[in-house]
């Protein structure tokens, strides 16, 4: 599947969080929304970048903004994750990888010279309109949650002029 680019209509996401109640992105509109995907709960990555999503959680939500993290682990890893790490934002459970599909973030990876479809690190920032204001196929863990940061702020002085 494709990656939906800058100006696409966001793929709908309707996905469970850790009690069980659905998030639909749909439901969001009128309100600026980061989609991150990442792979795994409670690994040193994934875990970075959750964290430094936290400490930046109140300047985001300052920015009239929403974090979504998404991946394919269960109720109970999710619970456990935002537990452990005081996580403030939502973590959703993608666990046939559907959603990821429809953003292009389930696909082939390499590691140690084995193949093998998982999760590519990846994030979107939806605006009010539903649509893709900025994506990121591809990223690191440390430092991308300032990035986007950054790219909400811009994003939403690009959309008021």
């Amino acid at each position: 599947m494709s990656v939906p680019v800058a100006g696409d209509l966001a793929p709908e996401i309707a996905l469970p969080d850790e009690t069980g109640a659905i998030h639909r992105l749909s439901a969001q509109r009128d309100r600026w929304t980061l989609v991150y995907f990442y792979p795994e709960d409670d690994t040193p990555g994934c875990t970075t970048e959750a964290c430094q999503f936290r400490d930046l959680d109140e300047e985001i939500r300052d920015e009239g903004a929403s974090v979504w993290g998404i991946s394919p682990d269960g109720a109970a890893s999710h619970r456990r994750f935002r537990d452990k790490f005081a996580l403030p934002f939502t973590l959703l459970s993608d666990e046939d990888h559907a959603v990821a599909e429809a953003y292009g973030a389930w696909a082939l990876k390499k590691n140690y010279g084995r193949e093998y479809l998982g999760i590519v690190r990846s994030s979107f920032l939806v605006g009010p309109d539903g649509r893709i204001a900025r994506a990121w196929p591809r990223v690191k863990a440390d430092g991308h949650a300032a990035d986007v940061l950054a790219a909400i702020a811009a994003a939403k002085t690009a959309a008021a002029g």
